[in-house]
Protein backbone atom coordinates (compact mmCIF):
# COMPACT_ATOMS: atom_id res chain seq x y z
CA UNK A 1 0.00 0.00 0.00
CA UNK A 2 2.64 2.56 0.89
CA UNK A 3 4.02 1.86 -2.99
CA UNK A 4 0.92 2.68 -4.18
CA UNK A 5 0.90 5.96 -2.32
CA UNK A 6 4.08 6.36 -3.55
CA UNK A 7 3.08 6.01 -7.10
CA UNK A 8 0.11 8.14 -6.67
CA UNK A 9 2.23 10.78 -5.40
CA UNK A 10 4.39 10.73 -8.21
CA UNK A 11 1.48 10.80 -10.96
CA UNK A 12 2.71 7.42 -12.15
CA UNK A 13 -0.17 6.00 -15.02
CA UNK A 14 -0.31 2.02 -15.23
CA UNK A 15 -2.73 0.24 -16.96
CA UNK A 16 -2.96 -3.18 -14.91
CA UNK A 17 -6.65 -4.74 -13.97
CA UNK A 18 -6.21 -4.80 -10.12
CA UNK A 19 -3.63 -2.42 -8.34
CA UNK A 20 -3.71 -5.12 -5.36
CA UNK A 21 -2.51 -8.36 -8.04
CA UNK A 22 0.80 -6.71 -7.91
CA UNK A 23 3.76 -6.46 -5.72
CA UNK A 24 5.92 -3.95 -4.74
CA UNK A 25 8.76 -5.34 -6.49
CA UNK A 26 7.02 -5.73 -10.23
CA UNK A 27 5.66 -2.26 -9.22
CA UNK A 28 8.95 -0.50 -8.27
CA UNK A 29 9.78 -2.28 -11.94
CA UNK A 30 7.50 -0.44 -14.01
CA UNK A 31 8.09 3.19 -12.07
CA UNK A 32 11.72 2.01 -13.41
CA UNK A 33 10.84 1.74 -16.65
CA UNK A 34 8.49 4.85 -17.10
CA UNK A 35 11.06 6.94 -15.82
CA UNK A 36 13.86 8.94 -17.74
CA UNK A 37 17.67 7.92 -16.91
CA UNK A 38 20.00 10.88 -18.17
CA UNK A 39 23.44 10.44 -19.19
CA UNK A 40 24.86 10.98 -15.47
CA UNK A 41 22.36 7.92 -14.64
CA UNK A 42 23.53 5.80 -17.46
CA UNK A 43 27.17 7.33 -16.87
CA UNK A 44 28.77 4.10 -15.53
CA UNK A 45 27.31 2.11 -18.69
CA UNK A 46 28.21 3.79 -21.62
CA UNK A 47 31.52 5.97 -20.68
CA UNK A 48 34.06 5.44 -23.71
CA UNK A 49 36.38 2.79 -23.27
CA UNK A 50 39.16 5.20 -25.16
CA UNK A 51 38.67 7.61 -22.39
CA UNK A 52 39.13 5.10 -19.19
CA UNK A 53 41.93 6.93 -17.21
CA UNK A 54 41.53 10.36 -17.86
CA UNK A 55 41.91 13.18 -16.42
CA UNK A 56 38.91 14.88 -15.88
CA UNK A 57 37.25 18.45 -16.46
CA UNK A 58 33.77 18.88 -15.19
CA UNK A 59 31.51 21.92 -16.05
CA UNK A 60 28.33 21.47 -13.98
CA UNK A 61 25.28 23.92 -12.02
CA UNK A 62 23.15 22.94 -9.21
CA UNK A 63 21.01 20.57 -11.61
CA UNK A 64 24.08 18.63 -12.70
CA UNK A 65 22.27 15.46 -10.22
CA UNK A 66 21.01 12.21 -11.11
CA UNK A 67 17.55 10.46 -10.29
CA UNK A 68 18.89 10.13 -6.42
CA UNK A 69 19.40 14.08 -6.07
CA UNK A 70 23.41 13.05 -6.20
CA UNK A 71 25.61 15.86 -7.42
CA UNK A 72 27.63 14.52 -10.90
CA UNK A 73 30.84 15.91 -8.92
CA UNK A 74 29.95 13.71 -6.10
CA UNK A 75 29.06 10.81 -8.59
CA UNK A 76 32.23 11.03 -10.64
CA UNK A 77 34.02 11.09 -7.72
CA UNK A 78 33.35 7.65 -6.95
CA UNK A 79 34.49 6.20 -10.35
CA UNK A 80 38.33 5.47 -10.08
CA UNK A 81 39.03 5.22 -13.63
CA UNK A 82 38.47 8.58 -13.63
CA UNK A 83 40.50 11.91 -11.69
CA UNK A 84 38.54 14.90 -11.47
CA UNK A 85 41.00 17.98 -11.91
CA UNK A 86 39.39 20.79 -12.34
CA UNK A 87 35.40 22.05 -12.13
CA UNK A 88 34.06 25.02 -14.35
CA UNK A 89 31.02 26.61 -13.83
CA UNK A 90 28.80 28.52 -16.37
CA UNK A 91 26.65 31.56 -15.58
CA UNK A 92 25.25 31.77 -11.94
CA UNK A 93 27.94 29.27 -11.00
CA UNK A 94 28.68 25.37 -10.16
CA UNK A 95 26.25 25.77 -6.96
CA UNK A 96 23.83 28.56 -7.74
CA UNK A 97 26.19 31.61 -6.48
CA UNK A 98 25.37 34.85 -8.07
CA UNK A 99 21.59 35.34 -8.01
CA UNK A 100 20.95 38.29 -10.16
CA UNK A 101 21.73 37.85 -14.35
CA UNK A 102 24.86 39.34 -15.59
CA UNK A 103 26.76 39.09 -12.22
CA UNK A 104 30.01 38.04 -13.28
CA UNK A 105 32.46 35.42 -10.47
CA UNK A 106 35.86 34.45 -9.79
CA UNK A 107 36.98 31.14 -9.16
CA UNK A 108 37.75 29.43 -6.50
CA UNK A 109 39.16 26.06 -4.72
CA UNK A 110 36.14 23.71 -3.86
CA UNK A 111 35.93 23.72 -0.17
CA UNK A 112 34.35 20.15 -0.18
CA UNK A 113 37.04 18.19 -2.67
CA UNK A 114 39.89 20.50 -2.51
CA UNK A 115 39.39 20.92 -6.58
CA UNK A 116 40.31 24.06 -7.78
CA UNK A 117 36.93 25.72 -9.59
CA UNK A 118 37.15 27.77 -13.08
CA UNK A 119 34.87 30.57 -13.44
CA UNK A 120 33.49 30.55 -17.42
CA UNK A 121 31.07 33.95 -16.85
CA UNK A 122 33.64 36.50 -15.87
CA UNK A 123 36.43 38.54 -17.75
CA UNK A 124 36.65 34.57 -20.00
CA UNK A 125 33.65 32.85 -20.94
CA UNK A 126 36.28 30.70 -23.27
CA UNK A 127 38.68 28.39 -21.09
CA UNK A 128 42.12 28.87 -22.02
CA UNK A 129 44.79 26.76 -22.18
CA UNK A 130 45.85 26.82 -18.56
CA UNK A 131 42.77 25.92 -17.57
CA UNK A 132 42.83 22.85 -19.14
CA UNK A 133 46.21 21.82 -19.02
CA UNK A 134 46.09 19.43 -16.48
CA UNK A 135 42.80 17.82 -17.97
CA UNK A 136 42.11 15.49 -21.15
CA UNK A 137 38.70 15.05 -21.40
CA UNK A 138 36.11 17.60 -20.45
CA UNK A 139 32.65 16.29 -19.33
CA UNK A 140 29.71 18.72 -19.74
CA UNK A 141 26.73 18.14 -17.57
CA UNK A 142 24.51 20.92 -17.93
CA UNK A 143 20.61 21.19 -17.82
CA UNK A 144 19.19 23.64 -20.79
CA UNK A 145 15.23 24.63 -20.53
CA UNK A 146 15.20 24.90 -24.52
CA UNK A 147 15.41 28.49 -25.32
CA UNK A 148 18.30 29.63 -27.60
CA UNK A 149 18.94 33.17 -25.16
CA UNK A 150 19.87 30.94 -22.53
CA UNK A 151 23.82 30.95 -21.84
CA UNK A 152 24.90 27.40 -21.10
CA UNK A 153 24.66 25.96 -24.57
CA UNK A 154 27.35 28.50 -25.42
CA UNK A 155 29.44 28.15 -22.72
CA UNK A 156 29.28 24.58 -24.20
CA UNK A 157 30.14 25.80 -27.53
CA UNK A 158 33.03 27.95 -26.32
CA UNK A 159 34.42 24.69 -24.04
CA UNK A 160 34.21 22.70 -27.36
CA UNK A 161 36.09 25.19 -29.68
CA UNK A 162 38.63 25.41 -26.79
CA UNK A 163 38.83 21.70 -26.95
CA UNK A 164 39.35 21.10 -30.60
CA UNK A 165 41.85 23.78 -30.23
CA UNK A 166 43.81 22.26 -27.00
CA UNK A 167 43.42 18.69 -28.29
CA UNK A 168 40.97 17.88 -25.86
CA UNK A 169 37.98 15.50 -25.54
CA UNK A 170 34.17 16.39 -24.78
CA UNK A 171 31.92 14.22 -23.26
CA UNK A 172 28.27 15.71 -22.80
CA UNK A 173 26.02 14.09 -20.68
CA UNK A 174 22.49 14.18 -22.30
CA UNK A 175 19.36 15.70 -20.38
CA UNK A 176 15.95 16.47 -21.56
CA UNK A 177 14.58 19.56 -23.20
CA UNK A 178 12.80 20.32 -20.29
CA UNK A 179 9.42 21.95 -22.57
CA UNK A 180 9.82 19.14 -25.14
CA UNK A 181 11.13 18.05 -28.19
CA UNK A 182 8.92 18.64 -30.61
CA UNK A 183 7.58 22.21 -30.96
CA UNK A 184 10.03 25.09 -32.66
CA UNK A 185 9.38 28.68 -32.73
CA UNK A 186 10.74 32.10 -33.32
CA UNK A 187 13.25 33.48 -35.99
CA UNK A 188 16.45 31.44 -36.73
CA UNK A 189 19.54 33.61 -35.53
CA UNK A 190 21.60 35.73 -38.23
CA UNK A 191 24.92 35.38 -37.51
CA UNK A 192 25.30 38.71 -37.49
CA UNK A 193 23.74 38.87 -34.32
CA UNK A 194 25.70 36.65 -32.79
CA UNK A 195 26.76 37.02 -28.93
CA UNK A 196 26.62 35.24 -25.62
CA UNK A 197 22.57 35.12 -25.99
CA UNK A 198 23.15 33.08 -29.20
CA UNK A 199 26.29 32.22 -30.78
CA UNK A 200 25.10 29.82 -33.89
CA UNK A 201 21.77 29.68 -36.03
CA UNK A 202 18.82 27.99 -33.74
CA UNK A 203 15.25 29.03 -33.36
CA UNK A 204 14.39 30.63 -30.08
CA UNK A 205 12.55 27.81 -29.07
CA UNK A 206 14.73 24.86 -30.30
CA UNK A 207 13.02 21.69 -29.21
CA UNK A 208 16.74 20.18 -28.77
CA UNK A 209 18.25 18.42 -25.89
CA UNK A 210 21.42 19.94 -25.05
CA UNK A 211 23.42 16.49 -26.54
CA UNK A 212 22.05 17.14 -30.03
CA UNK A 213 22.68 20.76 -29.75
CA UNK A 214 26.25 19.13 -29.19
CA UNK A 215 26.10 17.18 -31.85
CA UNK A 216 25.08 19.78 -34.42
CA UNK A 217 28.02 22.33 -33.44
CA UNK A 218 30.60 19.50 -32.99
CA UNK A 219 29.60 18.54 -36.83
CA UNK A 220 29.16 21.55 -38.33
CA UNK A 221 31.65 23.87 -36.92
CA UNK A 222 34.41 21.81 -35.19
CA UNK A 223 34.53 18.20 -37.09
CA UNK A 224 37.84 17.59 -35.87
CA UNK A 225 36.91 17.54 -31.92
CA UNK A 226 37.04 14.30 -30.29
CA UNK A 227 33.43 14.05 -29.10
CA UNK A 228 31.27 11.73 -27.31
CA UNK A 229 27.65 11.84 -25.97
CA UNK A 230 26.27 9.84 -23.13
CA UNK A 231 22.79 8.89 -23.80
CA UNK A 232 19.71 9.60 -21.82
CA UNK A 233 17.85 6.07 -21.33
CA UNK A 234 13.29 6.20 -21.65
CA UNK A 235 13.05 10.03 -22.77
CA UNK A 236 11.03 11.02 -26.01
CA UNK A 237 10.26 14.05 -27.76
CA UNK A 238 6.88 14.05 -26.33
CA UNK A 239 7.79 14.22 -22.73
CA UNK A 240 7.64 17.55 -21.19
CA UNK A 241 9.70 17.78 -17.31
CA UNK A 242 7.28 16.81 -15.27
CA UNK A 243 6.42 13.59 -17.46
CA UNK A 244 10.04 12.13 -16.70
CA UNK A 245 9.63 11.85 -13.13
CA UNK A 246 13.05 13.19 -12.95
CA UNK A 247 13.39 15.73 -9.59
CA UNK A 248 13.24 19.74 -10.69
CA UNK A 249 16.22 21.19 -9.55
CA UNK A 250 16.42 25.28 -10.46
CA UNK A 251 19.19 25.18 -13.35
CA UNK A 252 19.74 29.17 -12.69
CA UNK A 253 18.34 30.79 -9.71
CA UNK A 254 15.61 32.55 -11.50
CA UNK A 255 14.11 29.40 -13.35
CA UNK A 256 12.35 28.17 -10.05
CA UNK A 257 9.75 25.49 -11.62
CA UNK A 258 8.50 24.22 -15.52
CA UNK A 259 6.11 26.96 -15.78
CA UNK A 260 9.33 29.33 -15.73
CA UNK A 261 10.41 27.36 -18.84
CA UNK A 262 7.62 26.96 -20.36
CA UNK A 263 7.27 30.71 -20.58
CA UNK A 264 10.49 31.84 -21.38
CA UNK A 265 11.58 31.32 -24.57
CA UNK A 266 9.22 34.39 -25.42
CA UNK A 267 9.13 36.65 -22.05
CA UNK A 268 12.61 36.73 -21.36
CA UNK A 269 12.17 39.41 -24.88
CA UNK A 270 11.34 41.79 -22.16
CA UNK A 271 15.42 41.78 -21.07
CA UNK A 272 15.83 43.97 -24.17
CA UNK A 273 13.46 46.82 -22.80
CA UNK A 274 12.68 48.93 -20.14
CA UNK A 275 9.97 46.57 -18.69
CA UNK A 276 10.24 43.93 -15.29
CA UNK A 277 10.14 40.74 -16.95
CA UNK A 278 9.09 39.29 -13.24
CA UNK A 279 12.91 39.17 -12.04
CA UNK A 280 12.32 40.11 -7.99
CA UNK A 281 9.28 38.50 -7.75
CA UNK A 282 8.05 35.25 -6.85
CA UNK A 283 6.98 34.17 -10.11
CA UNK A 284 9.48 35.95 -12.58
CA UNK A 285 8.87 35.39 -16.01
CA UNK A 286 5.49 34.38 -15.63
CA UNK A 287 4.80 38.34 -14.19
CA UNK A 288 5.58 41.38 -16.52
CA UNK A 289 4.70 45.16 -16.11
CA UNK A 290 5.93 48.59 -15.29
CA UNK A 291 5.15 51.37 -13.04
CA UNK A 292 3.42 53.13 -16.25
CA UNK A 293 1.34 49.98 -17.20
CA UNK A 294 -2.37 49.91 -16.11
CA UNK A 295 -2.82 46.19 -15.59
CA UNK A 296 -6.83 45.90 -16.60
CA UNK A 297 -6.41 47.86 -19.78
CA UNK A 298 -2.70 45.49 -20.79
CA UNK A 299 -4.67 42.35 -19.29
CA UNK A 300 -8.05 43.34 -22.37
CA UNK A 301 -5.83 43.78 -25.17
CA UNK A 302 -3.67 40.96 -24.57
CA UNK A 303 -6.82 38.85 -24.18
CA UNK A 304 -8.22 40.42 -27.25
CA UNK A 305 -5.89 38.63 -29.36
CA UNK A 306 -7.02 34.92 -28.57
CA UNK A 307 -3.54 33.97 -28.23
CA UNK A 308 -3.45 29.82 -27.79
CA UNK A 309 -3.32 28.02 -24.78
CA UNK A 310 -2.90 31.57 -22.48
CA UNK A 311 -5.19 33.76 -20.72
CA UNK A 312 -3.75 37.31 -18.96
CA UNK A 313 -4.72 38.35 -15.30
CA UNK A 314 -3.73 41.88 -14.25
CA UNK A 315 -1.82 42.35 -11.69
CA UNK A 316 0.26 44.96 -9.47
CA UNK A 317 3.62 43.75 -8.47
CA UNK A 318 6.93 45.13 -6.64
CA UNK A 319 9.81 43.70 -7.60
CA UNK A 320 12.47 43.52 -4.70
CA UNK A 321 15.45 43.92 -7.05
CA UNK A 322 16.20 43.93 -10.48
CA UNK A 323 14.43 46.69 -12.90
CA UNK A 324 12.09 48.37 -11.05
CA UNK A 325 12.71 47.45 -7.29
CA UNK A 326 10.46 48.69 -4.73
CA UNK A 327 8.58 50.42 -7.01
CA UNK A 328 4.77 49.27 -7.62
CA UNK A 329 4.35 48.56 -11.39
CA UNK A 330 1.11 47.18 -13.36
CA UNK A 331 0.98 44.52 -15.68
CA UNK A 332 0.11 40.70 -15.74
CA UNK A 333 0.14 37.93 -14.64
CA UNK A 334 0.60 35.07 -17.97
CA UNK A 335 -2.01 31.73 -17.12
CA UNK A 336 -0.98 28.69 -19.34
CA UNK A 337 -4.22 27.11 -20.06
CA UNK A 338 -2.84 24.41 -22.95
CA UNK A 339 0.96 23.96 -22.94
CA UNK A 340 0.57 21.92 -26.03
CA UNK A 341 -0.97 24.96 -27.81
CA UNK A 342 0.61 28.07 -26.46
CA UNK A 343 3.69 29.46 -28.47
CA UNK A 344 5.71 31.31 -25.46
CA UNK A 345 7.68 33.67 -28.68
CA UNK A 346 4.67 34.72 -30.30
CA UNK A 347 3.12 35.79 -26.71
CA UNK A 348 6.37 37.71 -26.07
CA UNK A 349 6.28 39.42 -28.85
CA UNK A 350 2.80 40.33 -28.47
CA UNK A 351 3.07 41.77 -24.70
CA UNK A 352 5.96 43.96 -26.52
CA UNK A 353 3.98 45.04 -29.23
CA UNK A 354 0.49 46.14 -27.48
CA UNK A 355 2.80 47.73 -24.75
CA UNK A 356 4.81 49.73 -26.91
CA UNK A 357 1.44 50.68 -29.03
CA UNK A 358 -0.67 51.83 -25.39
CA UNK A 359 2.16 53.64 -24.03
CA UNK A 360 4.96 54.65 -27.15
CA UNK A 361 6.07 58.03 -24.79
CA UNK A 362 7.56 55.84 -22.02
CA UNK A 363 8.34 52.10 -23.49
CA UNK A 364 12.03 51.88 -24.05
CA UNK A 365 14.38 49.53 -25.62
CA UNK A 366 17.24 48.93 -23.24
CA UNK A 367 20.67 50.22 -24.47
CA UNK A 368 23.47 48.34 -24.46
CA UNK A 369 25.76 46.80 -23.32
CA UNK A 370 24.17 43.86 -22.46
CA UNK A 371 25.51 40.35 -21.79
CA UNK A 372 28.93 41.22 -22.78
CA UNK A 373 27.67 43.34 -26.17
CA UNK A 374 28.91 46.58 -26.48
CA UNK A 375 27.33 48.00 -29.71
CA UNK A 376 24.06 46.44 -31.03
CA UNK A 377 20.38 46.54 -29.18
CA UNK A 378 20.13 43.96 -26.95
CA UNK A 379 16.56 43.09 -27.98
CA UNK A 380 17.99 42.47 -31.84
CA UNK A 381 20.74 40.12 -30.14
CA UNK A 382 17.90 38.27 -28.01
CA UNK A 383 15.84 38.15 -31.14
CA UNK A 384 18.76 37.52 -33.47
CA UNK A 385 18.03 40.24 -36.14
CA UNK A 386 16.76 43.59 -35.85
CA UNK A 387 13.57 42.77 -38.14
CA UNK A 388 11.79 41.77 -34.98
CA UNK A 389 12.54 45.32 -33.47
CA UNK A 390 11.26 46.92 -36.58
CA UNK A 391 8.12 45.23 -37.38
CA UNK A 392 6.78 46.24 -33.47
CA UNK A 393 8.02 49.84 -34.39
CA UNK A 394 6.30 49.79 -37.41
CA UNK A 395 3.22 48.53 -36.32
CA UNK A 396 2.82 45.27 -38.17
CA UNK A 397 0.75 42.97 -36.72
CA UNK A 398 1.96 39.77 -34.60
CA UNK A 399 0.74 37.36 -36.83
CA UNK A 400 2.24 38.77 -39.94
CA UNK A 401 5.65 38.65 -37.79
CA UNK A 402 4.82 35.11 -37.17
CA UNK A 403 5.18 34.46 -40.75
CA UNK A 404 8.40 35.52 -41.52
CA UNK A 405 10.32 33.92 -38.63
CA UNK A 406 7.72 30.33 -39.44
CA UNK A 407 9.59 30.48 -42.71
CA UNK A 408 13.24 30.75 -40.98
CA UNK A 409 12.70 27.89 -38.50
CA UNK A 410 11.29 25.44 -41.09
CA UNK A 411 13.84 25.73 -43.25
CA UNK A 412 16.17 25.45 -40.39
CA UNK A 413 14.24 22.72 -38.79
CA UNK A 414 14.41 20.47 -41.94
CA UNK A 415 17.79 21.21 -43.19
CA UNK A 416 19.39 21.57 -40.29
CA UNK A 417 18.22 20.08 -37.11
CA UNK A 418 16.32 16.52 -37.81
CA UNK A 419 19.83 15.49 -38.85
CA UNK A 420 20.88 15.83 -35.49
CA UNK A 421 18.14 14.83 -33.65
CA UNK A 422 18.15 11.17 -31.59
CA UNK A 423 16.14 8.81 -33.36
CA UNK A 424 15.22 6.58 -30.43
CA UNK A 425 14.24 9.74 -29.35
CA UNK A 426 11.75 10.87 -32.04
CA UNK A 427 8.25 9.26 -31.63
CA UNK A 428 7.66 11.34 -34.49
CA UNK A 429 8.03 14.19 -37.00
CA UNK A 430 8.24 17.33 -35.56
CA UNK A 431 7.96 20.83 -36.59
Amino acid sequence: MKILKYCRTLEVDFCFPNEFELNETEIMRNIVKNSVQTGLDTLIKCWPKVLNGSRVGLLVHPASVNTKMEHSVDVMLKYKSLKIKALFGPQHGIRGETQDNMIEWKGFRDRKTGIPVYSLYSERRKPNSSMLRDIDVMVIDLQDVGARYYTFIWTMQLCMQACAEAGKSIVILDRPNPIGGKMTEGPVLDMIYSSFVGMSPLPVRHGMTIGEIGNYLRNEFYPSLDFHVIPMKGWNRKQWFDDTHLPWVLPSPNMPTLETATVYPGICLLEGTNLSEGRGTTRPFEIFGAPFVKPDLLAQELNGLDLPGVLFRPIYFQPAFQKHAGKLCGGAQIHIKNRDRFKPFKTGVAVLSVIHRLYPEKFRWKKPPYEYEQKKMPIDILAGTDRLRKDIESGKSVDAMEKWWNDQRLVFNRSIRKKYLHPQATAANSE
